[in-house]
């Protein structure tokens, strides 16, 4: 979709406009300019209830003068009322309709409606990216595709500062491709996407910007490295466990250092011996969101050609049973030489995560954020509304959660204490890799900040927020928008 901005008079506009209407008779700024060259045409419609101004009513009103071939008329409901998410699903309600209709361009001017503590440029970008994820299909492992013609080729914003709006349409489309690439890369089937493709698509980056650089590390150097734990998740698969790192180094001081970011890509996870039931098993190719977020950031950072060192790590592994999968009562000695009892091999993720953050110490990183799908307790906390978020680092904690609010991307901070730790504890090893039924999240991230003592550091469970199941099965791309503002405020 190509996106413009211009700030012309309505009255001076041919072809398509897009104008808001409220309940009681209200009208926009937009509005009452429409009604005024109609000759009160838009007055007369809301006084005989043909349009009521109810939130999510689109009519359409076609060659209402000489100049206007349609005109959509967009109810919002009571006037300052409007929430982020409501202001979200009318952009997508209208460009249903606008896409209904034979319209290659149309001018906007929704953004003209007030959102509560938002401007003009969150609401132009949280247009660009409603609208992008409206537009999404993944349809590339049907014979026949889904039939999604539309002649729309082009959404014009009539706002004004320009400058502020542009800034807000650039933003939104590096920001709505990163979802769309994360979204591309989870929903792929897992006889695909294993941890050899993972690691294609990281290198694949390289070719988008000079200042990327990747490499992979396979299980022969993750061997020698003695990563041990990530290993033993990876002995029940026949495909090869893969951790590909991705440099993107663009701060003015080349030795500043970098933002680390690591994602879990579990591109299947069966359980292991612990074998999960076999009811949505299916949804467990989705266990590799976290790495897939991963790559969809550094696909933002790509054309936002932020001036900053990030490194995004993507743990490519699988967790099948077999003869040489790992077992319950295994102790496994990871990278940091903490040694692990396994309980659990369904607790895998953190397994994986464990030695991939011990590895990340090399780059005497600013700042690590790691990003998993990691339980199923976040799941029932949080439901599918919120990432979890973990931190011992309060400073860190809120600029997440401000990122959070500001990307309408939630995220709600859950505790770490040392209470915690005692769950982990083990007669036999340094540590269990489970804590028991209480507080399951919270114990999860509390295994990993044992092995992140050395830089400043955050948890993101994504494991209720990474997909849709039923009727909108499919992978959201969360927490992409979280993740790329709170680089973008990091520039300021």
């Amino acid at each position: 979709m190509k996106y413009t901005v211009k700030n012309t008079a309505l009255s001076a506009l041919t072809g398509n406009v897009i104008v808001a209407v409220f309940e009681e008779g209200k009208l926009s700024p937009s509005a009452q300019a429409l009604d005024q060259v109609t000759n009160g045409a838009l007055g007369q419609l809301i006084a005989s209830g043909d349009i009521k101004g109810k939130q999510g009513e689109v009519v359409t009103l076609r060659n209402i003068n000489e100049h206007l071939t349609r005109v959509f008329v967009v109810g919002c409901g009571k006037q300052g009322e409007l929430s982020v998410r409501q202001y979200k699903q009318l952009i997508k309600n209208t460009i249903q309709a606008v896409k209904a209709t034979n319209a290659t361009q149309v001018h906007n001017f929704l953004t003209e409606v007030q959102i509560s503590e938002r401007d003009l440029y969150w609401n132009v970008r949280f247009a660009v990216e409603s609208i992008e994820e409206s537009l999404y299909q993944f349809d590339q492992f049907k014979s026949k595709k889904s039939d999604q013609h539309s002649a729309l080729q082009e959404i014009v914003f009539v706002v004004e500062p320009a400058q502020q709006a542009e800034k807000a349409v650039q933003q939104g489309q590096a920001v709505a491709l990163g979802v769309r690439l994360a979204k591309d890369v989870a929903n792929c089937p897992p006889n695909v996407c294993n941890p050899a493709y993972l690691a294609e698509q990281a290198k694949k980056l390289a070719e988008k910007s000079p200042h990327f650089k990747v490499s992979v590390l396979g299980e022969k150097e993750m061997t020698e490295l003695g990563m041990n734990a990530y290993l033993a998740v990876s002995q029940g698969s026949q495909n090869e466990a893969q951790l590909s790192i991705i440099e993107y180094r663009n701060h003015p001081n080349p030795q500043a250092k970098p933002i680390v970011l690591v994602g879990k890509g579990l591109t299947f996870d069966a359980g292991g011996i612990s074998l999960k039931p076999a009811d949505s098993m299916d949804e467990m190719k989705y266990d590799m969101g976290g790495a897939a977020s991963v790559y969809g950031v550094m696909n933002a950072l790509a054309e936002l050609q932020l001036p900053l060192n990030v490194i995004g790590v993507l743990a490519g592994c699988e967790n099948l049973p077999d003869g040489n999968a790992y077992r319950p009562g295994d102790i496994l000695t990871t990278m940091s030489g903490l040694t692990v009892e396994v309980l659990n091999t369904d607790a895998e993720g953190r397994l994986v995560l464990c030695d991939t953050l011990t590895y990340v110490e090399r780059f005497e990183p600013e700042l690590v954020i790691d990003v998993a799908t990691l339980t199923g307790a976040c799941v029932v906390a949080l439901g599918q509304h919120n990432s979890g978020l973990m931190s011992p680092n309060d400073r860190l904690a809120e600029q997440l959660l401000n990122a959070a609010q500001q990307s309408a991307d939630k995220a709600w901070r859950l505790p770490l204490s040392e209470e915690y730790q005692e769950q982990l504890k083990s007669p036999f090893a340094d540590l269990a890799n489970i804590g028991g039924r209480w507080g399951g999240a919270i114990t999860a991230g509390e295994f990993l900040s044992n092995f992140t003592k050395n830089y400043t550091w955050a948890h993101l469970d994504i494991a209720g927020t990474a997909w849709l199941q039923g009727a909108n099965k499919g992978a959201t791309g969360r927490p992409v928008n979280l993740l790329t503002q709170f680089l973008i405020e990091r520039v300021g």
